[in-house]
């Protein structure tokens, strides 16, 4: 299977999964007339996903990567318009004057979709906003909606934990969400809920700064990247938004749901701890 194939195929997938429809797939080439496949089926997924394709030309950038760890980067900074979608598509907001707690009461007070409707209490954000690491999970469900805070419920009392045995305190880090308000019955966040709340996202980003950001799941992961790329494919590689180092792991409610996913997430979120080590080295 030649690259012009797998390029009409990556193109036909992705078109897919952005019109909101499910992708799901398996490619693999197999024997034929004694001649064996020239590439492995995770060797042809690597080869079909965008941001893989951007890690093989950029590797050469990175000299002092690790070789366990795929690098990628976006040279074009990531806008408040353009985080969830291209430039233009969202009504944009002038949010460069707020500080931190100008932002949260201005998403308190937010009716820019029809999740106000039904929200008890917005969710936007709780830790240190002087940190080094942020963790950016999908939305909040019942007991964030009742408390007003993210990540108190199961989910977030398994990161608790997590954090814990990576020697970290809740209090030392910042937890937010790509949704500041709850989808019904804890349902994915839409493309028109993502848009309206991303530019709140992209503010509060940019004022905390921090030098690392943890993306809990799938949906915050090709958020904050802007692709549609797997999420299996997200956790091999180290990322960027803007010149801030992504990491991308299973989100806990994952992990709650699938304890098998557990191993896989502990050894990325030992990476997670190892980039944040060395980003307070340098700072220091």
């Amino acid at each position: 299977m030649n690259r012009d194939v797998l390029g009409e195929i990556r193109r036909y997938f992705l078109s897919r999964q952005s019109s909101g429809l499910d992708v799901a797939y398996r490619i693999e080439e197999t024997e034929r007339e004694g001649v064996k496949p020239r590439r492995s089926e995770r060797e042809i997924v690597m080869l079909t996903s965008p941001v893989a394709m951007e890690s093989e030309r950029g590797a050469s950038e990175r000299p002092e990567a690790k070789p366990s760890i795929r690098f990628t980067r976006d040279q074009t900074p990531v806008s408040q318009g353009a985080l969830f979608a291209e430039p233009g598509k969202v009504e944009r907001l002038d949010l460069s004057r707020l500080d931190l707690a100008a932002l949260e009461r201005a998403v308190s007070a937010c009716r820019r979709c029809s999740l106000c409707a039904g929200r008890t209490r917005t969710v936007f954000g709780s830790g240190n906003p002087a940190s080094k690491i942020v963790f950016v999970g999908e939305a909040p469900g019942r007991e964030e909606d009742l408390q007003g805070l993210p990540f108190v419920g199961r989910a977030g009392q398994l990161l608790t934990k997590i954090l814990a045995a990576m020697g970290l305190a809740r209090d030392e880090v910042y937890i937010t969400n790509i949704l500041k308000c709850r989808p019904p019955n804890n349902r994915e966040p839409e493309e028109e809920e993502m848009h309206a709340c991303e530019p709140y996202l992209a503010r509060q980003l940019e004022l905390i700064g921090p030098a690392i950001i943890c993306a809990l799941g799938r949906i915050a992961g090709q958020g904050l990247l802007k692709t549609a790329t797997a999420l299996s494919v997200l956790r091999q590689g180290v990322h960027y938004y803007n010149d801030i180092t992504v990491a991308v792991t299973y989100h806990p409610a994952a992990l709650l749901r699938n304890p098998n996913l557990k191993r896989d997430a502990w050894e990325d979120f030992q990476m997670v701890k190892r980039l944040y080590d060395e980003a307070i080295a340098e700072d220091a």
